[in-house]
């Protein structure tokens, strides 16, 4: 099994799209295929992203620059992820089609790196390691 992260994409077309719906559809809609995942057992984290509550760390400069903008178009915005656990990236492709449609949506799908990928001998990762084991998340 492998991390692969869904990146949901929305354009503005999206935005429109979804404004134009009761909420409690989308909901209703978004809740089956996140009960599809959970059912599946591949679903470790689904959350949306707050296009109001955020900023742009620049580092171009030193130190680096904070602001509250520029942001990129919305079509280089993420909306939210999910983050699934699946045999390949075929099947998170699968699951990623299976989402609610909403126009002129995209998601873009990226393997997780894990720390077994690291050399096992860094300091840091060892450190790491020690975190995980700790915190229970290894």
């Amino acid at each position: 099994m492998a991390k692969y992260m869904l990146i949901m994409r929305p354009s503005d077309e999206t935005f429109a799209a979804m404004m134009s719906r009761p909420f409690e559809e989308i909901l209703e809609t978004v809740g089956r295929f996140n009960d599809e995942l959970i059912r599946a057992g591949v679903l470790l984290a689904a959350e949306g992203l707050d296009p109001e509550v955020s900023v742009v760390v620049d580092y171009s400069s030193e130190p680096p620059l904070v602001t509250d903008g520029p942001y990129g178009e919305t079509k280089e915005l993420f909306g939210g992820y999910y983050l699934l656990d699946v045999a390949s990236q075929e099947e998170a492709v699968e699951w990623a089609k299976r989402m609610p449609p909403f126009p002129g949506a995209k998601t873009e799908i990226r393997r997780v790196t894990e720390i077994d990928e690291f050399p096992q001998d860094n300091e840091w990762v060892v450190k790491e390691r020690a975190w995980r084991e700790q915190t229970g998340q290894l």
